[in-house]
């Protein structure tokens, strides 16, 4: 008897129509935000994005899911043939291919708009961390803490300024951020990395614990200057040599095995007499490391939370049309769907602000002003952008998780689809750029801060406009009362239950910030 398999099931359909989708040009939702926000541009932005997205849904997804798979993913070679320490990272020639074409998008270039630099890094972060987007955002912080202070640059932060910006013979510098030391990584203040001075610059002695993207070619790094109780922020560059064979004094110990953005390579290093560049005011580092450069990757994780949630849930629409399960499409059952409209109006309201707060951090660097109004607006947007990095990552995590439930067995088989790749680099998400309760009581802190110059009535009102009076009332009232609350008192049934009830605030108040920018925008499908 002829040994044949008679089960003839093809998935052949949803690959074809889950492969076939352009990112931009078939996602209205996503255009109609877009085009809200960026308005007298939205012609050419429309054409750019479409060029741009029939690469990142295609060309650049089948090098990310690629480079996902275990053996392609970064290691280190510590020693060439000759015994001579080299510590080089070794990474896919795939992956170093779509890191040239990535940057070669010139996102950081005085030529390129504010909203076209977005937009653009929004479409890559359609295909996850992928071993780019990481470096992106820290290029991003980078490029700002130098032009930031541009007046003061040397020549050779005006070279950096200009390889990550501007390029040179087609080579973009890429930028990395190390401040995370053994014995905490938020708590920058605890630093004791060593800067000593030599001459106009400076020398770093001793070990960074956790260094992402540590093939970068220069870092902002935080370390406390000898002799001084300052911490101060630096741009150290990669190499001692343009020929990138000789390190700037430094050892890297040995790469981060981690639960997601596994194709990033991530180390500890050792510094022993590196050479470093100090940068803004030696006795406001931590400010400038924290309210620059982590504010720009706060912002990105924010993008990333988006498009990770939209592209999964149009994935999960896609494969609720397809999949039959007991006689009937998966999204015919009342569960299903109920779940799939849940997520597909989480993904909606997190891209609509996300939008909202990048016009606003847009209008915030245009308006440079020393006014009451000014002054309010750069509140508003750090206190948004805190609330959106917890929400939204949070949000992500469990967005993805009910996407992968809905598709059964194959929503955890790695090579099924990308969503299990995108679920773990979500989880890395809640922890980059400080965890939850790190961000909740900085929240805390800044609002009580705050209170004496703007009155909670006035930021609640200002940051719920166009929402109903009962509710800007509501919210004024709980956060009246939860300034009172001391977030770092000792622990008993009452500063328990008044955290909990400021992270339920701070939930409730950002969910109804995202409902507010969705209504603002309008609804159109995802597919």
């Amino acid at each position: 008897m002829e040994n044949k398999d008679i089960n003839q099931y093809s998935f052949e359909e949803y690959i074809k129509t889950r492969d076939s989708y352009s990112d931009f040009e078939d996602n209205k939702f996503l255009q109609k935000v877009v085009k809200h926000y960026v308005k007298e541009e939205w012609e050419l932005i429309s054409n750019i994005m479409k060029a741009l997205s029939k690469n990142t849904s295609h060309h650049f997804r089948h090098i990310s899911d690629e480079i996902a798979k275990r053996e392609n993913h970064p290691s280190i070679q510590h020693f060439d043939a000759y015994n001579r320490r080299i510590d080089k990272i070794v990474r896919p020639q795939q992956l170093f291919n779509m890191e040239k074409e990535i940057f070669s998008e010139r996102l950081f270039s005085k030529d390129t708009s504010a909203w076209e630099q977005m937009l653009k890094r929004f479409m890559f972060h359609h295909n996850g961390e992928a071993g780019i987007m990481c470096p992106v955002a820290c290029t991003d912080g980078l490029v700002d803490l130098l032009k930031t202070y541009k007046d003061e640059l040397n020549d050779e932060l005006q070279h950096i300024l200009h390889h990550c910006t501007e390029g040179i013979d087609g080579d973009f510098g890429i930028g990395a951020q190390f401040m995370t030391e053994i014995q905490g990584g938020s708590n920058i203040p605890a630093n004791v990395l060593k800067a000593i001075p030599r001459g106009d610059d400076y020398q770093l002695y001793g070990t960074k614990f956790f260094c992402s993207a540590i093939h970068a070619d220069y870092a902002v790094v935080t370390a406390k200057v000898d002799q001084t109780d300052h911490i101060a922020t630096f741009i150290v560059p990669s190499w001692s040599d343009q020929s990138k064979t000789k390190r700037n004094n430094f050892v890297i110990n040995r790469l981060k095995w981690k639960l997601g953005t596994s194709e990033l390579p991530s180390a500890e290093i050792t510094y022993d007499g590196a050479k470093a560049y100090q940068i803004g005011s030696l006795e406001k580092g931590v400010a400038i490391a924290v309210g620059i450069v982590l504010t720009k990757s706060r912002l990105d994780i924010g993008s990333a939370s988006s498009a990770f949630m939209i592209r999964t849930v149009r994935e999960a629409l896609q494969y609720s049309q397809f999949r039959e399960v007991f006689g009937k499409k998966i999204n015919a059952f009342p569960l299903a769907a109920g779940q799939l409209e849940e997520i597909e109006q989480t993904a909606k309201r997190t891209t609509s602000a996300l939008f909202k707060i990048y016009d606003a951090y847009f209008c915030l660097q245009q308006n440079q002003e020393n006014s009451e109004y000014a002054n309010k607006l750069k509140f508003q947007v750090r206190e948004l952008i805190l609330l959106q990095k917890i929400k939204a990552s949070k949000d992500t995590v469990n967005t993805i998780r009910t996407a992968i439930s809905l598709f059964g067995g194959n929503g955890v088989i790695e090579d099924f689809s990308s969503i299990p790749r995108l679920f773990r680099d979500a989880m890395v998400n809640e922890l980059w750029e400080g965890p939850r309760n790190v961000l909740l009581t900085q929240i805390h802190r800044d609002m009580k801060n705050a209170s004496s110059w703007y009155k909670p009535k006035d930021f609640i009102t200002d940051l719920l406009s166009g929402c109903e009076q009962s509710i800007i009332d509501q919210f004024t009232e709980e956060l009246e009362k939860s300034l009172t609350y001391n977030l770092a008192a000792d622990p008993n049934r009452t500063t328990i239950q008044q955290a909990k009830d400021w992270e339920r605030f701070c939930d409730d108040l950002f969910f109804v910030y995202q409902d507010q920018a969705f209504k603002e925008v309008g609804d159109a499908p995802i597919i």
